[in-house]
């Protein structure tokens, strides 16, 4: 397995969610137990000896490779969500996405100070998300030691927001 045959699996989804926009679909990675594995062992391999407390992952394709790169770190995932979906004290900050704007929220209590934390998603975009999101680990006190995506969007110049990370994506898409 290759980092080439998770990128050609990716599908593409024109207009999706609204006219426009080229949705990048992750599930056939996810539909192929070879390749999702391989994309959960790239993030875990990378950060098995970094030292990192947490893992925050921001809502909702972020879950699927966070829960499995968390189990295998064996550190905590923290849960970064839409405004309204987490039960407890939240922190929030609000952004611009590519097709519209949004608020992020995480549980007051879910880093504590000087925790090392890795933020993961599974596409960088614009890069507000993950802004947003990095944002809102700092407040609780978290040091981020990386931001990976499993894929960047670099022709949308994502990173630029995130200058001052480092930041961390085995597939890059130019166009």
């Amino acid at each position: 397995m290759s980092i080439e045959q998770l990128q050609s699996s990716l599908r593409t989804v024109s207009d999706f969610p609204i006219e426009g926009v080229n949705f990048i679909d992750i599930t056939p990675i996810l539909a192929d137990p070879s390749l999702f594995q391989m994309a959960v062992d790239l993030f875990v391999e990378r950060h098995k000896d970094t030292g990192v407390d947490k893992l925050a992952v921001i809502e909702s394709r972020g879950f699927i490779f966070g829960a499995a790169i968390a189990y295998n770190l064996g550190v905590g995932l923290v849960p970064v969500r839409k405004k309204g979906k987490l039960p407890y004290d939240t922190v929030e900050a609000s952004y611009d996405l590519e097709y519209g704007s949004a608020t992020l929220e995480a549980h007051t209590d879910a880093i504590e100070k000087g925790e090392r934390v890795l933020l993961f998603d599974d596409l960088l975009a614009t890069g507000g998300t993950a802004q947003a999101a990095a944002g809102l680990i700092e407040k609780l006190g978290g040091q981020i030691i990386e931001i990976d995506f499993l894929i960047d969007l670099a022709f949308l110049n994502g990173r630029e927001k995130l200058a001052g990370y480092d930041v961390y994506s085995p597939i890059i898409i130019n166009e």
